[in-house]
């Protein structure tokens, strides 16, 4: 990389600190922080949100599919479109139009309001594991993008210079530094994709002569996949959209009802087919160039999620690489940072509320920016501990899944408001998830752990029900 793209990269992080120093000037209380004042409007919201799930985790994922299955990697993002449709169309009217969430700032205060208190505390628990691991995964997404892209640096030096990057500047800004630099920072990122990266990337292979007499044929096939494959990204991917703490946050930011239904339907069509198919294209040309022998110092056997910023970094010019590999990382920062707030919210607001009782709003500003920070700091040390992007990620949305879920429907559309059934829900569902997936048990059919927790966390739910009625049925026979 030369000094004029190490000079636009450099310039760019810190204008993403100068963001977060305005932001932290203007921001006056946890309103501001972790809501954004709960009155930005759909445009930004719907670009932070397809920011905030796809980023640079599943840019850098996506990118790992299409090298190693071609443009039916695109599927995963499918089900993200079908997940935020649904939110849409069922879940935003429900929340944002009842009054007693108009003050919530988290989760886990819905799952308070919907069972008690324990339930809240333990829901808290499960967003604030999910969403350490989520912000662990992108900081190793912009660490593995920045290794790629300049050569003196290593993976974990890479790491730690990114990841503090991303961790001051959430630290300062809040949620609304966050919102507004998102949607900058994905307009550049796709129009450095479709106007720069995928055309030169295209001419670099040779067009489609080059690239059709490079792979074999399922490689342009949107069959290339299993069963397993689709079910696992649904049951996955779709259930994070009813569940996930970053959302329920734009949500409670938008202005209206209105507003957040038209975000979530522009964020499922830059999902679905926009990015889906951006990611999947440049990770596919990757793999033509690997074969071709045309990434120097590269083969067949590399990791497969390094062969998107390795090819970027050797066809594009000095000055367009500096600016692409800064509107990348700043995918990986529109995440990071809505992960870490996701995780902050949860400590600051749901477990450690109590404490801020009678605190100025200077002081309650304070105390979530220091949390903040030391979750940032946890976060670069797990993703100092792993190698892959994408099993990261759907390991983090799968343990939230499994164990919210469940009660989160039972609650919001059936009325079962039971709290000890949703606290049992899920600790169960949560832990048959996590146990399977650390034990690495093979399971029927290849299906995702997260399957089967969430059938244990149903069968929780139910069962507690049903034995409370049975003993206060007996005990009103006595």
């Amino acid at each position: 990389m030369s000094f004029i793209d190490l000079g636009i990269f450099l310039a760019y992080m810190l204008a993403m600190l100068g963001v977060g120093f305005f932001y932290m000037k203007k921001n006056t209380g946890q309103e501001d922080y972790y809501v954004g004042g709960r009155n930005i409007g759909s445009w930004h919201i719907g670009l932070s949100v397809v920011a905030t799930d796809v980023g640079g985790g599943f840019s850098i994922g996506l990118g790992g599919l299409g090298f190693a299955m071609g443009i039916s990697g695109s599927w995963m993002l499918f089900t993200g479109l079908l997940g935020a449709w649904l939110a849409a169309v069922l879940l935003i009217p429900r929340v944002k139009s009842d009054p007693a969430f108009a003050k919530f700032f988290t989760f886990p205060q819905i799952m308070g309001h919907l069972y008690n208190s324990t339930a809240a505390r333990v829901s808290a628990v499960i967003c604030f594991l999910g969403y350490l691991g989520f912000t662990s995964s992108q900081l190793l997404a912009g660490a593995k993008l920045a290794s790629g892209t300049f050569e003196a640096l290593d993976l974990h030096f890479a790491l730690l210079i990114m990841g503090g990057i991303a961790v001051v500047y959430t630290v300062m800004g809040g949620l609304k530094a966050v919102i507004y630099t998102d949607t900058i920072q994905w307009i550049i990122l796709m129009l450095g994709l479709m106007l720069i990266g995928v055309p030169m990337a295209y001419n670099f292979v040779g067009g489609w002569e080059g690239i059709s007499s490079t792979l074999p044929d399922e490689f342009f096939s949107f069959g290339n996949l299993s069963w397993q494959d689709l079910a696992n990204w649904g049951i996955t991917i779709i259930p994070i959209w009813f569940v996930g703490m970053t959302l329920y946050q734009r949500i409670f930011a938008a202005r209206d009802v209105k507003s957040a239904k038209k975000a979530w339907f522009i964020a499922g069509l830059f999902e679905w087919p926009i990015m889906a198919f951006l990611g999947v294209s440049l990770g596919l040309l990757s793999r033509v160039a690997v074969e071709q022998g045309a990434l120097e110092g590269f083969g067949i056997g590399m990791d497969p999620e390094m062969g998107l910023p390795v090819l970027l970094s050797q066809i594009l010019p000095a000055g367009i690489l500096g600016l692409m590999m800064s509107a990348y990382f700043s995918a990986v920062l529109s995440t990071a940072d809505s992960c870490l707030m996701a995780a902050s919210g949860n400590l600051t607001t749901d477990l450690f509320g109590r404490f801020l009782k009678g605190k100025s709003l200077k002081e309650e500003m304070r105390f979530s920016q220091l949390l903040t920070l030391l979750i940032g700091a946890v976060a670069i040390f797990i993703a100092w501990q792993m190698t892959e992007v994408l099993s990261l990620m759907l390991y983090s949305y799968a343990f939230m899944v499994s164990g919210l879920l469940v009660p989160v429907i039972a609650g919001l559309f059936f009325h079962q408001n039971n709290g000890a059934a949703a606290v049992v829900s899920m600790i169960s569902g949560g832990v048959v998830t996590a146990g399977l997936t650390i034990a690495e048990v093979a399971l029927p059919f290849g299906l995702d752990a997260n399957l089967f927790g969430l059938m244990v966390s149903l069968l929780a739910f139910l069962s507690v029900i049903y034995i409370q009625k049975s003993t206060s049925n007996k005990v009103k026979s006595i």
